[in-house]
């Protein structure tokens, strides 16, 4: 019998023997298998004589007086002794009890049930039949069941945990078959096992992986056999490896980009098992992005080209007089150093004087055209290395005509010491030519009032320059605020709408930010700010 109670691992079967035995070796009409559930008592299993057998009911509920005698339960878990009770109804210290005075209680035997001194419940017998009916010889072969029914139960309780832990880790593996890859590797570079989601990954097969072809180390590609090393060092330390992407070979030469992590088995720190994720989707994902990025900014380029060449159109007369001034200036030098050679004797000094001021005029002219050509022509974005207030500056000369021709009066306030900016100087200057042709063309519909166009440079508490254009014009109204950096809208006649979303466009991709306000007393303000890279600054 106590062979029969040792060999069976499975719960209910465990239970309904040991009441079996229990109910027959005893002599007991009844019987309850209570088992502690943290500090709690509760009923497992009840057994009860059925004519000439024993019916045993699984239970699995609190303890109470209506079914037991709660004093003698809790007296053997406390004492962690056996109780025998002769006749309980004519025991004062029992008679009291609830459920001997309902039931008329007589023989009873309450034994604890202790495996490697740790108390897990009591067996509960009853015969309210005749008194005395447990006889010390039974009772020894009692105590031999309960401490083998102690052991046997938590075996059975730890292999039905062991079985529900590892039938949720199947159904957790077979959900994630699809799509995760699992393999056994051992620190040879071997792979013992691997699921189908990892073999299908790969391109290979039952037959290859049973053949001995599957090797981690053969699977990955050189470049990667130095970092591997690392990480196995690593995890031979630690035990498990973070999650890291590598590269893996397909069968047929290919590469396929994974997701793995690993651990190594407690009970064998020479193998380990890993889980592997395709990213293969994700990287093609990542391409298109990139790709789709890139089409992108050479539409932005595109469209910024295109509003840089539309606002040079604007500016055509202002540039034809920024070009006529030196030009007119050389002819006038010319013609007074042919004046001072025809002289008698020729005046050498005023034509050497003649001739540095063609010079001057000569190389101011190409300055402006090599500023409006650096302007108009499509080049990929650079990142130079600049002075922000002598691009406003130039910036200022080339619009300055279009401010006169609009009774605009154009003020700088450009902070001294200001550090380097890295960026795009055509861009950033599009930006500004951008900003000062918006204020001239709204200060030109305004009527009344001094026009004024204010551009200032500040270093920013947050270790930004700053650039501020302010206007004294009709200012901004909230619908416009609202819709004023979006492609398309645009409140000038004939107007594409493209140029403040541009603008913001580079700001953005130099780091910064660009946002309009109202100005005071009147008027807008357009500011932005560009970030200052520490090394360059110092």
């Amino acid at each position: 019998m106590s062979q029969a109670v040792a060999g069976e691992m499975v719960l209910e079967k465990l239970i309904d023997t040991v009441m079996r035995t229990a109910i027959a070796q005893a002599g007991a009409e009844r019987g309850l298998l209570v088992l502690l559930k943290g500090a709690d008592p509760r009923i497992e299993a009840e057994a009860t004589i059925d004519g000439a057998t024993v019916a045993v009911q699984l239970r699995n509920e609190p303890s109470s007086e209506a079914i037991l005698p709660e004093s003698i339960m809790h007296h053997v878990l406390r004492s962690r002794e056996s109780v025998i009770v002769g006749d309980a109804v004519a025991q004062p210290e029992y008679a009291a009890d609830p459920y001997v005075l309902r039931r008329q209680a007589r023989s009873i035997l309450c034994l604890p049930l202790i495996n490697q001194a740790k108390l897990s419940g009591v067996l509960y017998l009853e015969n309210n039949l005749a008194p005395r009916v447990f006889a010390p010889q039974r009772i020894a072969a009692l105590k031999l069941i309960a401490s083998q029914a102690a052991m046997a139960l938590d075996n059975a309780r730890l292999y039905r945990d062991l079985a529900e832990r590892e039938s949720k880790i199947r159904r957790l593996l077979d959900a994630s078959a699809s799509i995760i890859g699992i393999f056994v590797w051992d620190f040879d570079g071997r792979i013992l096992e691997a699921n189908d989601a990892f073999l299908r990954m790969l391109g290979y097969d039952r037959e290859d992986l049973r053949a001995g072809r599957l090797r981690w180390t053969d699977l990955t590609p050189q470049e990667w056999s130095d970092r591997d090393v690392l990480l196995a060092q690593a995890i031979k330390m630690a035990r498990h490896l973070r999650p890291s992407e590598k590269e893996y070979y397909r069968k047929d030469g290919s590469r396929v980009p994974v997701l793995i992590g690993a651990a190594t088995f407690e009970e064998d720190a020479h193998q380990g098992v890993a889980l592997v994720l395709d990213l293969s989707e994700r990287k093609r994902a990542e391409a298109r992005a990139r790709e789709s990025e890139r089409r992108y900014r050479e539409v932005q380029m595109e469209l910024a080209h295109a509003n840089r060449v539309a606002t040079m159109g604007q500016l055509t007369a202002s540039i034809a007089h920024e070009v006529n001034q030196p030009v007119g200036a050389t002819v006038t030098n010319a013609q007074a150093a042919l004046r001072w050679l025809r002289a008698e004797p020729p005046e050498l000094e005023e034509v050497r004087q003649s001739l540095l001021r063609i010079v001057r005029d000569g190389n101011r002219a190409a300055d402006v055209i090599g500023r409006i050509r650096d302007l108009i022509k499509k080049a990929p974005p650079r990142r130079d290395i600049l002075l922000i207030n002598e691009a406003i500056r130039e910036v200022i000369e080339l619009t300055r005509g279009e401010a006169v021709k609009h009774g605009v009066s154009v003020q700088s306030e450009l902070a001294e010491g200001l550090p380097l900016l890295q960026g795009d100087r055509v861009q950033l200057q599009q930006v500004l030519l951008n900003l000062v042709i918006n204020a001239v063309e709204a200060m030109s519909g305004a009527s009344g009032g001094a026009r004024e166009l204010r551009i200032s440079t500040a270093f920013a508490e947050s270790g930004e320059v700053l650039v501020a254009v302010r206007d004294s014009g009709p200012g901004l109204t909230p619908e416009t605020m609202e819709h004023l950096f979006k492609p398309f809208h645009t409140s000038k006649p004939g107007g594409l709408g493209l140029g403040l979303s541009i603008c913001r466009s580079i700001i953005e991709a130099h780091g910064g930010r660009l946002w309009a306000s109202p100005n005071v007393p009147r008027g807008a303000s357009f500011q932005f700010v560009v970030p200052v890279d520490p090394d360059i600054a110092a």
